[in-house]
């Protein structure tokens, strides 16, 4: 069989982004039928990794998960706080270099 060239970015697959009612009942579903996680997601059309991921995380949700595992809610809040970091740090860096431009003005 022939090896499939690699792929650009501009070639890949959009990265599709699912609600967690959804993934709740996909869980849900591995959970229920018995059947393994990448029958279901081929049944489903979505990647056996996804899958097993959401299944993971909701075992750690549900507080089965490994030691110092996050939940979705802490995940989502140490996004949230890594965002808001990284702006409050640019606009630190702006009044650094607006301080600095008025220091040199004011001493012309």
């Amino acid at each position: 069989m022939p090896r499939r060239a690699m792929s650009t970015k501009s070639e890949r697959r959009k990265r599709r982004a699912f609600t967690k009612e959804y993934k709740a009942q996909v869980v849900g579903l591995v959970r229920d039928s018995g059947r393994g996680v990448g029958d279901v997601a081929t049944e489903l059309g979505l990647t056996v990794s996804a899958v097993r991921q959401w299944v993971k995380q909701a075992e750690v949700d549900e507080g089965r998960g490994p030691p110092g595992a996050l939940t979705t809610a802490e995940r989502e809040e140490l996004t949230k706080l890594r965002r808001e970091v990284r702006n409050l740090r640019a606009e630190r860096d702006i009044l650094k270099k607006a301080t600095a431009f008025f220091a040199r003005e004011s001493t012309k």
